[in-house]
């Protein structure tokens, strides 16, 4: 378990911030923000973490009364589990809107501007996105860090995979990875010869196993090259089995649940399968587990409540302070505005919350920058029916994948795909089981043990195989603000512009053609169908798809070795304001074919140190 001190989720007043300086601001407790605290935590440091959502000491009582809502809501999509906040708003997937050209689809909290109409999402509570993240933590490949320089697209990071492989590594341990080297060592993806994950792979699903065993010696050739196809297991941050190699034979100790007492829970995943949006056991590692460490330190405060609203500068380009407005309920609009001080100021919300507050702050940078190059996962999901009972909806949310064509020299001139086996069925794509309950009462009048039948036989042979393609960056995506839409506490709300890049559907025309040769291969019946009314529907050389938003946001402070071309530099630390670091997927140039939680973390350690540094 991990203690939660009590009293450490500060509500304080205008006139106490205001009569501190704290050596760092934080702005956000998700992963990057509780990651960065518990550096400085360890080396001593005053911090103090601006959070915009509700808090209060974290509990057991709280995080079950966020399970309890999930469980209680028609509707179970990524933010189901959280109240409604009106002065934090979160966007919602059931926000999403075909767009009108030339109608920006207002209602709400993000703006889109369109043409394409996402569907992505992010957490604002105490813990972020992380809160309701699969936990799912593979690294990048070594060629996503050199784009430009190996494929001719894209843009190359400033720093390479053997630089961040130690942070990696810092990561793992930190969010409790659960993995085999021996699965994870394809695509140049390297380690440390006597490394071990701090935690043994979680088992590939019954599911995964059928699917690796209709598609064992299936080669497809791209660009070339020749793929072997096979299903490997993904890593995972959430607790398994403790490998005892670990840290050189010492072993490793799973951290549960977060409680201010004492609790003996999520020591071990259970596969409930509703990881996304919430683990009802609080196995999977959420940033709260990180953050209620930083606070043993006794240097960390948690603001709650106070939603940053204006980064000021002085004379010399540096920031000098922080306007939040603290609210003291989530529905109504009153607030009061204060004043937080520091050394050294870390905006750590997300890829979209950071440049909206830069450019809501007249900060838009030398380079024009700011905001621009968002990038997002592209998903295409393919659908069908396996010829026999494959135990689907059991197990974590995805266990196991197809990973050949995460790199190879058809990047190119097409996106790259990794392929995510689902254990939950239809659910993404056709809101399964509840969709066929209704399809087996209203459609076909089954009830009693006819409707039981039906039910096992339909839903254990579920298949969906999820696309995550590519997104290269590309200026005209782009998170900018309007003084023409504000939230209710009067801060500009995000205005998002973005379309599907070419390269992107070049790789997601492949996938659809690569899915009906893995269903072919499986004996599978493919139901797979793209509404053009669908909000997500666009067309490639004559052909629909329906393409999904992962909520893998990045690039929007895109980092780079020149003021010129970047926002911020490999340490993160903001070329136009020597004390401030924007944090978090905004920094990445590249997204490749990871999700990039892990990548943020690995990326935060080196920050951290580098913070430390400036403040010796």
């Amino acid at each position: 378990m991990v203690f939660f001190p009590r009293d450490k989720m500060t509500r304080t007043s205008a006139e106490q911030v205001g009569e501190e300086i704290y050596d760092v601001v934080i702005v956000g407790g998700g992963v990057a923000g509780a990651i960065i605290a518990k550096q400085l935590s360890a080396a001593h440091k005053r911090v103090l973490v601006v959070e915009s959502g509700m808090g209060k000491d974290v509990d057991l009582a709280g995080y079950e009364s966020y399970v309890s809502r999930f469980y209680g809501t028609a509707m179970k999509d990524n933010q189901s589990p959280y109240p409604i906040n009106r002065n934090s708003p979160m966007p919602r997937s059931t926000d999403a809107r075909k767009i009108t050209p030339g109608l920006p689809a207002t209602d709400a909290y993000i703006v889109q501007n369109g043409p394409f109409g996402s569907d992505t999402t992010y957490t604002r509570v105490l813990g972020g996105t992380t809160m309701h993240w699969e936990a799912k933590t593979p690294r990048m490949v070594p060629d996503d860090f050199s784009m430009r320089n190996t494929f001719g697209v894209g843009e190359n990071w400033p720093i390479s995979y053997d630089e961040i492989e130690p942070d990696y590594r810092e990561a793992e341990r930190e969010m409790g990875v659960s993995a085999d080297v021996e699965d994870q060592r394809y695509l140049g993806i390297s380690f440390p010869d006597d490394y071990v994950y701090p935690m043994r792979k979680m088992p590939l699903s019954y599911l995964d196993q059928q699917v690796d065993q209709g598609i064992r010696g299936t080669s497809v050739q791209l660009g070339g090259q020749q793929f072997d196809l096979e299903v490997r297991s993904f890593p995972q941050a959430r607790n398994g089995i403790p490998n005892p190699l670990y840290n050189g034979g010492k072993g490793y100790r799973p951290l549960g649940a977060v409680s201010t007492s004492q609790v003996e829970a999520g020591e071990r995943c259970q596969g409930n399968n509703n990881c996304v949006p919430i683990c009802p056991v609080q196995a999977k590692y959420y940033a709260g587990k990180t953050m209620a460490q930083a606070l043993l330190g006794g240097d960390v405060k948690v603001l709650t409540q106070a939603v940053a609203s204006r980064v000021v500068l002085d004379a010399d380009g540096r920031v000098s302070h922080i306007e939040i407005k603290q609210y003291h309920d989530p529905i109504l609009p009153d607030h009061t505005t204060a004043t937080v001080r520091g050394r050294v100021f870390v905006l750590a919300a997300n890829a979209i919350e950071n440049p909206r507050l830069m450019l809501a702050s007249g900060l838009a940078g030398s380079s024009g920058l700011m905001g621009r190059n968002l990038m997002d996962h592209a998903y295409l999901l393919c659908w069908g029916l396996m010829p026999q009972v494959c135990g689907t909806m059991r197990g974590t949310n995805c266990t196991g994948g197809i990973v050949a064509l995460r790199n190879g020299s058809f990047r190119s001139q097409q996106a790259a795909f990794g392929i995510d086996i689902h254990n939950d069925g239809w659910g993404w794509s056709e809101g399964s089981p509840a969709s066929d309950l209704l399809r087996l009462v209203d459609g076909q009048n089954k009830f009693g043990r006819s409707l039981r039948r039906e039910l096992a036989d339909s839903i254990t042979r579920q298949l969906l195989l999820a696309f995550m393609i590519e997104v290269l960056p590309d200026p005209n995506n782009r998170v900018s603000v309007d003084p023409a839409y504000k939230d209710q506490l009067g801060n500009m709300r995000p205005v998002v512009t973005y379309n599907i890049p070419e390269y992107t559907m070049r790789g997601a025309a492949y996938a659809r053609r690569f899915a009906q040769l893995v269903f072919q291969r499986l004996g599978v019946a493919d139901y797979t169908h793209y509404d053009p009314g669908d909000y997500g529907y666009v067309t490639y050389e004559g052909a629909g798809y329906a393409i999904r938003g992962g909520n893998h946001l990045a690039g929007t402070h895109i980092m780079g070795s020149s003021p010129s071309t970047s926002v911020v530099d490999p340490d993160q630390r903001s070329w136009d304001h020597a004390n401030l670091f924007l944090v978090g997927g905004g920094s990445m140039p590249s997204i490749g074919t990871a999700n990039v939680t892990l990548t943020i973390a690995a990326l935060c350690f080196r920050t951290a140190r580098a913070i430390i540094a400036d403040l010796a």
